[in-house]
């Protein structure tokens, strides 16, 4: 059994969506962001960077987005979530999830999380400001990126439940997303999968 916290809205959805499609034996555990429960010792006792997702495995607890997909991938081979076989297109899938973790999620969360990075009020609303046109910027780049019905092609990968899970934030981000025709069509393509609807019910019961 994996037990998964998680925080609805988060980036643990993408990890979620893996389990799902994977057909893991999984539990989703909710952390009350709103109540600083990811402050709390005993989450801190988890997960000492006090966020999510944290995955705990029968060996031990792991964190972060990237690394908690390729587990997923690799722990449950025949649900084929990753091109594991094939380094190149391995390490591509990698390069892209990079790029959400590491551009596309800092640029939401100048909005929401600005206190991360100063102290200054001022700096902070121009960090908020700016964020509807880093948004953009970065999924101009996954726009031009996707060349078919998912991020790798014609197999579907764990890369999809990242990009559709960062692909939520848009809206929220006030970003138009009538630019981004793809985006929106994979999203698209998400929302009629099983495995994605188990998700989002299991997200919103948790």
């Amino acid at each position: 059994m994996l037990t998964l916290f998680t925080s609805p809205g988060s980036c643990a959805f993408a990890t979620h969506l893996a389990l799902a499609e994977a057909g893991a034996d999984y539990a989703i555990r909710r952390v009350k962001m709103a109540e600083n429960e990811q402050r709390s010792p005993e989450y801190l006792a988890i997960n000492p960077l006090g966020r999510v997702p944290a995955l705990v495995t029968p060996d031990g607890v792991l964190t972060e987005t990237p690394a908690l997909l390729i587990f997923v991938a690799q722990s449950y081979p025949t649900a084929k979530l990753a091109p594991m076989n094939d380094p190149v297109a391995l390490a591509k899938l990698q390069s892209f999830n990079s790029y959400l973790a590491t551009t596309v999620h800092v640029a939401h969360a100048h909005g929401r999380r600005a206190y991360r990075w100063t102290d200054d009020e001022a700096a902070m609303e121009t960090m908020r400001a700016k964020v509807p046109q880093t948004m953009a910027e970065a999924f101009t780049l996954v726009e031009k990126a996707l060349e078919g019905p998912w991020v790798m092609g014609e197999q579907f990968t764990v890369a999809d439940g990242y990009l559709y899970t960062l692909g939520r934030w848009l809206e929220i981000d006030k970003v138009d997303t009538a630019q981004f025709p793809k985006v929106m069509a994979h999203r698209a393509r998400m929302n009629e999968r099983p495995a994605v609807q188990r998700a989002l019910a299991e997200e919103k019961a948790a």
